[in-house]
């Protein structure tokens, strides 16, 4: 890399800064990265701060879900003393109960702090800050508060925590009894077809009864994911339960087939086969190119219905359905789409964030088509919510029960 000149080893200095900065706060920023970002500064000159923004969030970032948080650490890094005042009293992780008149930060914003400041215990924290923590502590223990937490509202490490704890969640599957049989000591019916062919042998003498039962099958899981970007967050930590759940060696399904939809459908059941889960998530994201876009849930239950209910719903399947039901397409077809999978499938469950909320009722067009074509209702917006799907699939198993009414 050819060599700054003198005067700008400084400005040097603070970008390799800047570049420890956002790997702490979440995101990816390798060595070649970097000196890309070096070069281009070289070549753009620096004489703008919207072009030297422009320069480095051009060679510095690479998927636009990690926009919003470069932003958040440029505003902070490059010497921007309102925003940085305003950061620090935001960051105060129990003042927003003790204030509810001001804004809670956004998600962004938080990693954006941790980034600057979650290795520098003690730097810029004010006295009832370090009150607050040791109460919260006493209050409940970390890991309950991180089971609990939103997803949404979680910082960088807090994400890093969750997505380890997410691959220890199971979801159990319980297998399907089939139409054929087998040989078996214990079973409950004669199997008059292996007395037969054995008294061939003996002169048509039968020298004992045999048995057999009921074969078992593991069931196949189908999801179906909304990435669009009132999704963003939770797919992402859906897309880590997903793998895990496809990669678990007890996990007791059969085959695991994934897909995203935004404002198209993409199959990403090959990235998730991946094992490494960074491979599997990069590649991933190469093959869904609409992150963070808009939602059309009918178009997308109609492609899946076309070109692909045959392939993967054979055989009882279940499917999850992972979305915020916020359709901005004709509702009309969300609902004729969304009746022919729900008669396509074992069970159809419905996953949505918007559970995470109290107060929660069906208002929105979407959400009221496709309440009453589902077998059961769950939140995913917590590692709490995703252990108690887990728990409802204990009880009630894979197949459709006798009153489909949301849970």
């Amino acid at each position: 890399m050819q060599a700054l000149p003198h005067t700008e080893g400084r400005l040097v200095e603070n970008i390799v800064h800047f570049t420890r900065a956002l790997r702490k706060a979440g995101v990816p920023v390798g060595t070649a990265q970097l000196r890309n970002a070096i070069e281009a500064v070289m070549a753009a000159g620096f004489t703008r701060k919207d072009d030297f923004f422009v320069t480095l969030r051009a060679t510095l970032i690479s998927r636009p879900e990690h926009f919003e948080t470069f932003e958040q650490v440029f505003a902070l890094f490059w010497r921007d003393p309102e925003f940085l005042e305003r950061m620090v009293r935001e960051m105060l992780p129990l003042m927003q109960m003790m204030q509810p008149d001001q804004p809670p930060p956004k998600p962004a914003q938080r990693r954006a702090a941790d980034g600057l400041w979650g290795d520098q215990p003690g730097a810029g924290d004010a006295p009832e800050r370090e009150e607050l923590e040791v109460d919260a502590k006493f209050s409940m223990s970390d890991r309950e508060t991180l089971m609990r937490q939103d997803f949404e509202q979680m910082s960088a490490a807090e994400l890093t925590d969750a997505k380890t704890a997410i691959r220890t969640l199971r979801l159990p599957a319980p297998p399907i009894l089939t139409r054929r049989y087998r040989a078996s000591s214990s079973g409950g019916r004669a199997d008059v077809k292996a007395m037969l062919r054995r008294s061939l042998r003996k002169g048509g003498e039968i020298d004992r009864l045999s048995l057999k039962q009921r074969r078992l099958r593991p069931p196949n899981l189908v999801v179906i994911c909304d990435i669009s970007g009132s999704m963003s967050v939770y797919s992402r930590m859906m897309m880590h339960f997903l793998h895990a759940l496809t990669w678990a060696p007890d996990a007791g399904w059969g085959k695991v087939h994934g897909f995203t939809f935004g404002t198209r459908l993409t199959n990403v059941t090959r990235s998730l086969h991946l094992r490494d889960i960074d491979m599997a998530l990069d590649d991933l994201g190469r093959e869904a190119s609409d992150w963070k876009g808009g939602t059309r849930i009918g178009e997308a239950l109609h492609r899946f219905n076309r070109d692909w209910s045959r392939r993967v719903l054979g055989q009882g399947a279940v499917v999850l359905l992972i979305t915020d039901g916020l359709e901005r397409g004709d509702v009309g077809q969300l609902r004729a789409e969304a009746e022919r999978l729900a008669k396509s499938c074992k069970r159809l469950i419905w996953l949505n964030p918007l559970l995470r909320w109290d107060g929660f009722s069906p208002q929105a067009a979407g959400i009221k088509a496709l309440l009453p074509l589902v077998d059961s209702f769950h939140s995913c917006h917590s590692l709490d919510s995703l252990a108690e799907l887990g728990a409802a699939f204990a009880r009630h198993g894979a197949g459709r029960p006798s009153s489909a009414a949301p849970s």
